[in-house]
């Protein structure tokens, strides 16, 4: 298939284009297989490039002559094309549609994207299980590196290779493989160094309603534990979904089986019910018609908030057992896919300094989402604003973001990174150039060349003229562990990601340039280069 089959007018010219806060501008709108192209004509030949596969939704209506597309952005903006005529809006509008819904992913731009200064191979390697392995060998030798995954032979949402127990052989991980939905047996997520207690995940066990056991599965999990210690089982389900489960064959582990293993069962809301809490959340943000109580009302309504605390909460949860109770921990719900990354990652940032910094966060977006498998292209398939009947979306990695800022905004001096390199994962997961939030695991990935024929994000975002937008100027590394309050007055709305297209960003931006200004000036005074202290030292000697 041809994308120019696709395009029913690639070329308007006279379209008026509107955004907030911005005036609007004149020119012409072209449609390319990737991008809606628009160049103005005015003095300063202001340009758009917009991605189609950023494209939530549209929606068109006329007006005499003309007729106006609404667009609305899976980043959630939204911008107005006056386009000259109804045939011309209708094609244009049926052209949008068609190219924003291709289905093969190796039709994404990604695949077609080439930047000059970037090269295929760059940050690909950056953060492997093997490098993982390295670095966790120089604390404790009771972990070893499995290959038992070679070509995605026993779990399909895995990367090849994977963290376990020294203990266990692979013939036994293919067991306890079998005796876990999706084959997502336990593997290592985490080592405390203060503690020297680990963080594992998995998916939920199939024990089924007969109360099937795995031998193999007990001994492993028997086997992390201390003689003398205690581990927690974080169960993401309520506990009577978790007894649900085992109508259709899932399953927890029981009391009598895992004697030195203690559960807990917190609920936790996932899929369609945080879909419909994002679409509530911004309708309010974009009603410019309420009064301060009806935006408070309809911002509660929404229960976008009650889902940060409850995730920021149970990851506080699982960062205690491990540095109060000196427990390790192993977390799951169902498949173990979203929720339980989301606790794992968020425990992590609140245990380990490393994860605070920019090369430490996305080594944990790589290990803990993409190499652990999830679902990304169908998490994040629509946003806020498709019509469509959504059956897979669910803004798991948006609350985990979420999350991560208002532990940013609490300690505003212990993260490295700031709030726009956060937005701009944001914005990658869900719509990118680049090729590493493809897919849904590694194994596609894998049979579609992804590494190969792609760029990956961490090579842009690691170029020293860009890294240096995402750095945080109040950074000073902070060495202890971090405990987020989660108190109703504590937790704030998003307003850079969530009302950054419906309030001016002009105050904000002098703000943060008057920082870095400030912040730099004082490193300077501290720490002056040799050139300064040559200019300081002849003043001296002038006096």
């Amino acid at each position: 298939m041809e994308f120019s089959e696709l395009i029913e007018t690639s070329k308007v010219d006279h379209v008026l284009l509107s955004r907030p806060f911005l005036q609007p501008v004149k020119g012409t709108l072209c449609i390319t297989s990737h991008h809606l192209l628009f160049a103005s004509r005015a003095a300063d030949k202001e340009e758009l490039w917009l991605l189609i596969r950023n494209i939530d939704a549209i929606e068109k209506r006329f007006a005499g002559s003309s007729g106006i597309i609404t667009i609305k952005c899976k980043d959630l903006s939204v911008m107005y094309l006056e386009i000259p005529g109804m045939e011309e809006c209708l094609n244009i509008a049926k052209s949008i549609e068609a190219l924003s819904s291709l289905e093969p992913t190796s039709h994404m731009y990604p695949f077609f994207y080439r930047p000059k200064q970037l090269n295929l191979q760059e940050g690909w390697d950056s953060f492997t299980p093997e490098e993982q392995f390295t670095k966790l060998s120089i604390h404790t030798d009771n972990w070893r590196l499995s290959y038992v995954n070679k070509d995605f032979a026993v779990c399909p949402t895995y990367p090849d290779a994977v963290i376990v127990h020294k203990s266990i052989s692979d013939a036994a991980l293919k067991t306890v493989a079998n005796f876990r939905q999706g084959g997502r047996f336990p593997v290592f997520s985490y080592y405390h160094r203060k503690s020297g207690m680990v963080i594992m995940r998995s998916s939920q066990p199939l024990t089924g309603a007969n109360g099937k056991r795995c031998k193999e599965d007990e001994h492993f999990l028997a086997a992390v534990l201390q003689p003398d210690k205690q581990g927690y089982i974080i169960d993401t389900r309520s506990t009577q979904a978790a007894h649900q489960a085992k109508v259709k064959g899932g399953g927890f582990e029981s009391k009598t089986n895992y004697h030195k293993w203690k559960r807990l069962h917190r609920s936790i809301e996932r899929g369609r019910v945080l879909q419909e809490s994002l679409i509530k959340l911004v309708e309010a943000c974009n009603d410019q018609s309420n009064s301060i109580d009806r935006w408070l009302n309809k911002l509660e309504a929404s229960k976008w908030l009650s889902h940060v605390k409850t995730v920021l909460t149970t990851a506080c949860l699982a960062a205690q057992c491990v540095e109060r109770e000196g427990a390790s921990v192993l977390i799951h719900g169902s498949e173990g896919r979203d929720i339980t990354l989301q606790l794992t990652s968020l425990a992590q940032i609140i245990l380990d300094p490393d994860c605070r910094t920019i090369s430490g966060f996305q080594a944990l977006i790589e290990r803990e989402w993409l190499q652990a498998g999830h679902p990304f292209q169908l998490r994040c398939a629509s946003s806020a604003y498709c019509h469509a009947k959504l059956k897979q979306e669910a803004p798991v990695f948006l609350i985990f973001l979420d999350c991560c800022w208002q532990m940013s905004y609490q300690f505003p001096c212990s993260f490295q990174f700031n709030e726009h390199f956060l937005i701009t994962l944001f914005e990658h997961a869900y719509a990118s150039c680049f090729g590493t939030f493809l897919c849904n695991n590694e194994k596609e990935r894998f049979n579609l060349n992804v590494k190969e024929q792609t760029i990956s994000i961490w090579a842009r975002l690691n170029r020293p003229c860009e890294r240096k937008l995402y750095v945080n100027p109040l950074y000073e590394r902070n060495n202890l562990t971090i405990w987020p309050s989660v108190a109703p007055q504590s937790l704030q709305l998003w307003q850079g990601l969530f009302l950054r297209w419906n309030q001016s960003p002009e105050h904000q931006n002098e703000a943060w340039e008057q920082i870095n200004h400030i912040m730099e000036h004082s490193r300077r005074k501290a720490n002056p280069t040799s050139t300064e202290l040559s200019v300081v030292k002849e003043d001296h000697a002038r006096k």
